[in-house]
């Protein structure tokens, strides 16, 4: 049985059954969500510097459904502070730059023919910093998802031991288990802000 935990808008799994039982595919599945969730909110993230990543979030009315930019076009970057987006079906070309304009990417695109060029403005001093900021917030709130997986892991461990469904020292070899899997992630999401941070601060 799966529990969902609704947590302020976030919605958690808890992995739960009839009979306890650890399943560290499942852990696994959910801190891979929470690393997953990471990059989409930072490709999310303006930089100053033209990234293809930068209009993945970006959704276009397309064929009686919204559709992710990527399926309607090509985008690649020609020059450091520009991205050009080249629609394959020229009927499209307006709803994809409708779609640029009106994200919440501040990014003023401009069509030419199927193509629609996207220069991308330099940021301020000011707004690296507060962009740095949300980055930070990104993955601590992932590092909180990927911590809530693991003492999940380790109240089913304690329950089984409890139950004596486990041995103490089986109990302890999966808690380092789980512990090792919840530090490689941890390790996974500090070297992404390390990323996002320098490709933020870069001028």
């Amino acid at each position: 049985m799966v529990a969902v935990a609704r947590d302020g808008g976030n919605i958690s799994e808890v992995a739960m059954s009839d009979n306890d039982e650890l399943d560290m595919k499942d852990l696994k599945r959910r801190m891979e969500g929470a690393l997953k969730v990471l990059k989409e909110e930072f490709a999310g993230l303006r930089t100053g510097r033209a990234s293809v990543s930068l209009l993945e979030p970006v959704q276009v009315n397309a064929y009686g459904g919204k559709m992710p930019l990527n399926q309607v076009a090509a985008v690649t970057v020609p020059e450091p502070r520009l991205l050009s987006v080249q629609v394959w079906d020229e009927s499209l070309v307006p709803a994809v730059e409708k779609a640029i304009r009106d994200s919440s990417l501040g990014l003023n695109p401009q069509t030419q023919g199927n193509v629609i060029r996207v220069p991308i403005p330099e940021l301020s001093a000011e707004r690296r910093k507060e962009l740095s900021k949300v980055a930070h917030q990104y993955a601590e709130q992932a590092r909180v998802a990927v911590r809530n997986v693991r003492r999940d892991g380790m109240d089913v461990l304690k329950r089984m031991e409890k139950n004596h469904d486990i041995s103490e020292d089986e109990a302890r070899r999966l808690a380092d288990e789980v512990q090792k899997l919840t530090d490689r992630f941890i390790k996974d999401i500090d070297e992404l802000l390390e990323k996002k941070d320098a490709e933020i601060m870069q001028v």
